[in-house]
Order: structure tokens, then sequence, then C-alpha cells
């Protein structure tokens, strides 16, 4: 499976079961995207552990009970990738959610992707 997609299906299951904390292998791909959600304001952090095979522990985000990720949508999977140009990015929910997407210059969310004039790889939408 698809790593990206592994890391959100992780992190949506843990918030839709209410869990303070979740865990994924580590990658630094995987690490660059988690430091993105965290400047969002999906998660509240995540730690590294682990000399040989590392670990990553998510702090997911709760307020007043409530999870900071309503839902996410998938976009690209290992079968059928999916790219999208600067003119074709769109705001999700209003501006209420972000996209992510896999660009030349890393992992970038829709707005810095629209500053940028960056295309890439449309990974998922979170709101």
């Amino acid at each position: 499976m698809d790593p990206i997609i592994d890391l959100i299906i992780i992190i949506k299951n843990g918030y839709m079961s209410h869990k303070s904390q979740v865990a994924s292998v580590h990658s630094r791909y995987r690490e660059e995207l988690l430091k993105k959600l965290a400047e969002a304001g999906y998660i509240t952090g995540y730690t590294v552990t682990g000399d040989k095979v590392k670990k990553i522990t998510i702090d997911l985000k709760f307020e007043d009970g409530e999870s900071a990720v309503t839902d996410v949508k998938l976009f690209s999977k290992p079968g059928r990738r999916w790219y999208i140009t600067a003119k074709e990015l769109k705001p999700v929910i209003g501006g209420l959610g972000h996209a992510f997407i896999s660009t030349s210059k890393g992992i970038l969310t829709n707005k810095e992707a629209k500053k940028l004039k960056l295309g890439g790889e449309l990974l998922f939408e979170i709101w």
C-alpha cells in the first residue's frame, strides 16, 4: 500500500476511535507530511523513537472533545496517480480544509502551491 495513504488512514482511524496518540513506522516522506499537518493544525505534534527501526508517535488534536479532523478524501492511489496543475487548485470546503500536493519543492498545501504556482500529485484533501 502507499505509505501516505496508510499514514492518513491511521490518523483518521485514531480520530474516529478518540485516541490521543497513534503510531506508525518512520520514513522521511511521512515525517515531512506530519510537519505540514502540524502546521495546518490537524495534529499537535509527533515524536520519532528508535535507533535502527524508527517509529513515529503522532499526538492527535482534540478541542472540547471534538476532533480536529472531520473527514479525509483520498485522490492518488497506487493504481491511479492524480496530477493537478496550479490553475486547477480549488479551495477545499470553501477554504476550511486543505489539499496536500506532492510537488518538486516537497509536500505543500493547496494554498502554498497556488502561491508558488506549482502543480503536482494531489495526495488527499482533509477538513
